[in-house]
């Protein structure tokens, strides 16, 4: 039998790794942007815009006055925006034909900062399967997945093993994924979703985050001429 060509695949975290991904990049944020995006999109956004900053997220809705802001610092809701960070807070909403704009404390800082990368995907495990799929269709030779952690310097162990799933994917060594699910509900990030203390972190976030594969999209980042961000869906 013929044997498969699989692409070389470099692990890299946060910002830092962000801005050394080169190849076809896929940024992972599990808990809780990249899996909002994707629930985001399939609720019928016509747009969604991603930013890094508070300021500049504002400063958009200004330009798009039907707008809605979605987005987190440490995560809890910002003040004047709509939904917080939280898939279940939108789980049901209706965005057909929305703009939607979206900061994050990682996610989305690591869309902004990957100037070298020749493709940028979103990543999660609500879209995993579609990303294997994207990638393998694209026959990239060199794959970056880059794990964007909990906060600045602190690895998620949920956006780490993201990662390792697809990298086992891609080289045709699929792993178990309930066996992942359960590992993740007493690490240190999967924790919060099950104590009341935090009460910003919603149990059911844990479970929509976790639906592996539910959505056959990814979502690619495009660059407009003014170097705005925006993220296209794409089936697969």
């Amino acid at each position: 039998m013929p044997t498969v060509a699989h692409p070389h695949i470099q692990m890299l975290d946060f910002v830092e790794g962000a801005k050394q991904s080169t190849g076809l990049t896929v940024i992972i944020d599990v808990f809780r942007a990249f899996s909002v995006a994707c629930y985001v999109v399939a609720n019928g956004a016509e747009r969604v815009i991603p930013v890094g900053s508070l300021e500049a997220a504002r400063r958009l809705a200004e330009n798009y006055p039907d707008s809605i802001l979605i987005g987190e610092r440490d995560g809890r809701k910002v003040p004047g925006f709509a939904y917080n960070n939280s898939p279940t807070e939108i789980e049901a909403v209706d965005f057909q034909g929305q703009t939607i704009i979206h900061t994050t404390t990682n996610g989305t800082q690591g869309l902004v900062n990957a100037p070298a990368a020749n493709e940028v995907l979103t990543g999660g495990f609500v879209n995993a399967g579609a990303l294997v799929a994207y990638i393998q269709r694209q026959q990239s030779q060199l794959v970056s997945l880059v794990a964007m952690g909990s906060s600045p310097g602190h690895l998620a162990e949920e956006d780490t093993a993201c990662a390792v799933y697809l990298k086992a994917a891609l080289e045709g060594k699929p792993l178990d994924f309930e066996t992942i699910k359960q590992l993740l509900r007493y690490s240190y990030t999967g924790r919060k979703f099950f104590d009341p203390a935090e009460e910003w972190a919603i149990e059911r976030d844990f479970e929509l985050c976790l639906q592996l594969s539910r959505f056959d999209f990814v979502l690619r980042r495009q660059i407009d001429r003014n170097g705005k961000l925006s993220l296209q869906k794409i089936e697969v």
